[in-house]
């Protein structure tokens, strides 16, 4: 389960951004596009030029689904590890602490570019 109502970790793994869930098309603003996409087993977490969308996906069925949206512009700090060298399984982590006080833990499987990630957040950061 993904969910932004306390501190969470979360296990990513990067998809392309054709299986992103069509309904998070219907949440984007004038101007927001979609520049990474990570999943669980049936969770989503999309990370635009804007903002970063969850997709939790309720019940047997999945037919109900919670979505919930962290501004980067509520960022007051991020932290971003990357991987060690030769890992069996490289993972990465970043941390964003909110102005709220909430703080949301990312660990992304997988071959991640987490500058590349941490540099689009900074855009909007700092």
């Amino acid at each position: 389960m993904i969910s932004f109502n306390s501190d969470s970790v979360f296990n990513l793994k990067p998809i392309d951004l054709s299986q992103v869930r069509g309904e998070v098309t219907n949440l984007l603003i004038a101007g927001e596009e979609i520049l990474y996409a990570f999943q669980t087993v049936r969770d989503q977490m999309v990370f635009t030029n804007k903002r970063v969308i969850s997709i939790d996906v309720m019940g047997i069925t999945g037919k109900r689904k919670s979505f919930a949206t962290l501004p980067y512009s509520k960022i007051q700090f991020f932290e971003v590890r990357t991987p060690g060298f030769a890992e069996i399984i490289p993972d990465a982590e970043m941390m964003m602490t909110f102005a709220s006080g909430f703080t949301a833990r990312f660990e992304f499987r997988g071959n991640v570019d987490i500058g590349n990630l941490a540099r689009l957040i900074s855009e909007y950061v700092l």
